[in-house]
C-alpha cells in the first residue's frame, strides 16, 4: 500500500472537486428547503462517470475500486454537497450485484446504477432488530416460480428517490427449518410494496422511511447470489458501505476545517491580528485537523484492503475506519463553530446543520458500540459480548 494516491485518483479527486463547487452547500440548502432533491448534481456525476467509478466497465463503470469511490464521497462532501445515495446505490448494492450477481442480473442493473439512471436503495434494518441480521423477520418464501416478500424495514434511505431496493430478508431452510439471509431486489412500484417517511431533525434532501411488505410477489432473479450464502454476500456489501461512510464524514470535516480556517485567517477582534493567530483558536483546529488525517489513512487502509480481495481484514479496518472518522467529524465541526462563535450558528455559515448531521455518523450505519464490540472480540480476542 502507498501513501501516495495514483495520478489517475488525484485527477479524479481534482474533477469532482471541480464539478461540485458548481454546486456547493447553498446549492444542497437551496433543495433541501424547498423540499426537492440534488437530482440535477446525481445526473451530472452520473454522466461524468464518477458513480460508476468502482463497477467493472464492461457494464458501464469505471473498472476501478471501491477506493476510488470513497474519494469521489469525500470530495462532494468537501465541498458541502454530499450524496448519500453514493453510499447506497453504488457502493452496496452495486457491489454486492457486481460480485455475486447473475450475468443476466448485471445487464439489468448495473449500467443503469453506474450512470446514476436507475437507483437501488438498501433495505436491512428493521424495527425489533436494527442491523442484527439474525433477528431479521422479514422473509421470503417460494411459490412456484415466484418469491412471495413479507416484512418490514425501518430507517432506509431514499426510497421516494430510488427505482428498486435491496432487501435482505431471510428463507426458510427446507432441511433444518432455521432462516438464512437472502438478498432480494424489489422494484418500488411493486404491488404490496408501501413506505411511510420517518419525520426527522435533519434538513437533507435525503428522506427516511419504514417499508412495509405486504405478500410482494416477484420473480425468480429477484434473488441475487446464492439462497445458502446470503451472510458473506450481505457483508460484502456491508465493508463499502463502512468505508464510503468514512468517506463521507472525513469529507464532512474536511468542509468544516476549511470554512474554519477561512475564517480564523480573516475575523479580526484583537489588537488587530486575526484569531487564528491565537492558540486558543488556532490548537482545537490543530488537532482536529490531525485526527482528520488519521481517519483519511485508515479509511485508504480498509479501501486498500478491501480492493486487494482481503474481505477480512478489510472489515476490520472498515469498521475502526469509521468510527475514527465519525469521531473526528463531529470534533472538527464542533471546534470550526466554536472558531465562529455566534456566527457558527448563523445561516450564512453553514455550519449549524452539520451539527446533527456528524452527529447521525456515530450511530449509522453501525453505532460506535458495535464497532468497539467487533474490536473486542475480532481484534483484542476477547469474549463476545453481546
Amino acid at each position: 500500500m502507498s501513501f501516495v494516491e495514483p495520478e489517475e485518483r488525484v485527477a479524479l479527486r481534482q474533477a469532482v472537486r471541480d464539478l461540485a463547487k458548481r454546486y456547493g452547500p447553498d446549492y444542497v440548502r437551496r433543495q433541501a428547503k424547498a423540499g426537492q432533491k440534488t437530482t440535477e448534481l446525481w445526473q451530472e456525476v452520473g454522466r461524468a462517470g464518477y458513480l460508476g467509478v468502482s463497477l467493472p466497465e464492461e457494464y458501464g463503470g469505471g473498472g476501478g475500486g471501491i477506493a476510488d469511490l470513497a474519494a469521489v464521497g469525500e470530495e462532494l462532501a468537501r465541498a458541502g454537497c454530499p450524496l448519500l445515495l453514493i453510499v447506497v446505490s453504488p457502493a452496496i448494492c452495486g457491489t454486492i450485484i457486481a460480485r455475486f450477481g447473475t450475468t443476466a442480473q448485471k445487464d439489468k442493473w448495473l449500467p443503469g446504477i453506474a450512470d446514476g439512471s436507475f437507483r437501488m436503495a438498501f433495505g436491512i434494518t428493521e424495527p425489533d432488530a436494527g442491523s442484527n441480521s439474525h433477528k431479521i423477520t422479514t422473509t421470503v418464501r417460494r411459490e412456484g416460480d415466484e418469491w412471495v416478500l413479507t416484512g418490514q424495514k425501518v430507517f432506509i434511505s431514499g426510497v421516494d428517490e430510488s427505482d428498486a431496493v435491496l432487501v435482505v430478508a431471510r428463507t426458510k431452510d427446507a432441511a433444518t427449518g432455521n432462516l438464512k439471509p437472502a438478498l432480494m431486489v424489489v422494484p418500488t412500484d411493486a404491488p404490496g410494496f408501501t413506505k411511510t417517511m420517518i419525520e426527522m431533525e435533519i434538513a437533507g434532501p435525503e428522506k427516511q422511511f419504514q417499508l412495509f411488505f405486504d405478500d410482494v410477489r416477484l420473480p425468480a432473479d429477484a434473488l441475487v447470489g446464492d439462497e445458502d450464502a446470503g451472510l458473506l454476500q450481505l457483508f460484502a456489501g456491508l465493508n463499502p458501505e463502512r468505508i464510503m461512510a468514512a468517506a463521507f464524514a472525513v469529507g464532512t470535516a474536511e468542509y468544516a476545517l476549511d470554512r474554519a480556517t477561512d475564517y480564523a485567517k480573516t475575523r479580526t477582534v484583537w489588537r488587530d491580528r486575526p484569531i487564528g493567530t491565537h492558540q486558543g483558536v488556532a490548537h482545537p483546529l490543530a488537532q482536529a485537523a490531525i485526527h482528520v488525517e488519521l481517519a483519511k489513512v485508515m479509511t485508504q487502509k480498509a479501501a486498500w484492503l478491501y480492493d486487494s480481495g482481503d474481505d477480512v481484514a478489510a472489515g476490520e479496518a472498515a469498521n475502526m475506519a469509521k468510527f475514527a472518522a465519525a469521531d473526528a467529524a463531529v470534533e472538527a465541526v464542533d471546534q470550526a463553530i466554536q472558531a465562529h462563535g455566534g456566527n457558527g450558528l448563523a445561516t450564512e455559515y453553514g455550519l449549524a446543520p452539520l451539527l446533527a448531521a456528524t452527529r447521525v455518523t456515530r450511530i449509522a450505519p453501525v453505532s460506535r458500540e458495535m464497532i468497539l464490540n467487533f474490536v473486542a472480540q475480532h481484534t483484542l480476542g476477547l469474549p463476545k459480548s453481546y
